[in-house]
């Protein structure tokens, strides 16, 4: 009889030290509401058994990224959250285009101004659910055509140069050639492929617009040669041009009397002619009954004439040999046959002649 009032005192004991080790389970114990995830509490009953009881607080979602290595249109986003690569990628498309027309010319417009939109919506959501790692993304951009042709438009009228031909002016007494100077027009269906490039593939690093040369008609390289008459010393000096004029030969003439006075100025050879016939001046009183002469050995002009730019003005032989070096005729230029004909085979029609009064 005691033997079993023992017994069942012991197993009312053992459980109730189970109750009190749920209890203790169920209380909270000190620090867990500061970062600790689980608690364990062990309980021992008094037959030696022991029981664990573990409790896991859950982590917050981690944000998804980008794979590492995409990049949308040049730009690289692996690693970015979607949210950060649309910022990141808005940022930098934005950005505006910096045109060069030469030194000190730099023009800078937005790609908003050229009416450009970027897809990038649909870039970034394409970025995310790529797998592969370095994969780039395309960038779609519609692009305002007409915004940019305007764009290249203003463009060619203000940067447009008109080359400048080479000139011919005295200095000293010398032809001096002035040097021609190129021109330029802008390209433009070169330069509209550009700009377009350039917002679609997002470079915004200096854009050199393309222009074409257009050269000089009239070059200093090509001026050949240059006369210059010197009226009071009847003189006449052939030159080849150039920014240093080099003197080939000098010659003796005969140039206008007082009452003719060989004309001062800058003018051309406009004719040539071997063997010429000689007329009478229109309305010059001097030759009014004069006929015009055959070539031969009388004619007044000798075997060769190079008509000038001032009416029947020239540069002529004559038979008068006496009259060289003297103011003697009646307007023209005379000179010795023998060397009016060696002149007569540099000269070419548009060569320059300068009459001075020196």
């Amino acid at each position: 009889m005691k033997r079993g009032v023992s017994i069942a005192a012991l197993t009312a004991c053992g459980v109730a030290g189970l109750a009190v080790a749920v209890m203790l389970a169920a209380a909270p114990r000190a620090g867990a509401d500061e970062g600790t995830t689980s608690t364990s509490i062990t309980a021992t009953d008094t037959t030696s058994s022991t029981t664990t009881i573990t409790t896991t607080t859950p982590q917050p979602p981690q944000p998804k990224v980008i794979v590492a290595g995409v990049k949308i249109g040049g730009t690289l986003i692996g690693g970015l959250t979607a949210a950060e690569a649309r910022t990141l990628v808005t940022t930098r498309f934005f950005r505006p285009i910096r045109l060069v027309g030469g030194p000190g010319s730099r023009i800078t417009v937005t790609p908003r101004e050229l009416g450009a939109v970027p897809d990038i919506e649909s870039a970034v959501g394409l970025a995310a659910r790529v797998k592969r790692p370095g994969f780039a993304v395309p960038l779609n951009v519609a692009v305002s055509t007409p915004k940019v042709d305007r764009l290249v438009s203003t463009l060619a009228k203000r940067f447009q140069r008109e080359p400048v031909d080479a000139t011919l002016r005295l200095h000293n007494l010398k032809p001096i050639a002035t040097r021609d100077v190129p021109g330029r027009r802008l390209k433009p269906v070169v330069a509209t492929r550009a700009i377009v490039l350039a917002l679609k593939t997002q470079k915004r690093g200096l854009l050199e617009l393309p222009f074409e040369k257009i050269e000089a008609p009239v070059k200093s390289d090509i001026l050949g040669h240059a006369i210059v008459i010197r009226r009071s010393s009847n003189e006449l000096y052939f030159y080849r041009v150039g920014t240093k004029p080099k003197l080939v030969r000098m010659f003796k003439v005969a140039t206008g009397r007082s009452e003719y006075p060989t004309p001062l100025g800058k003018f051309e050879v406009v004719n040539k002619q071997e063997n010429p016939w000689w007329y009478p001046p229109a309305g010059s009183d001097w030759a009014k009954d004069a006929e015009p002469v055959p070539p031969g050995a009388g004619n007044p002009l000798g075997t060769r004439w190079m008509g000038i730019s001032s009416p029947y003005v020239g540069i002529h032989g004559t038979p008068n040999a006496a009259s060289i070096g003297y103011s003697a005729s009646h307007g023209c230029i005379r000179m010795l046959i023998p060397q009016v004909e060696w002149l007569f085979t540099q000269v070419e029609l548009g060569t320059p002649v300068f009459i001075v009064a020196a």
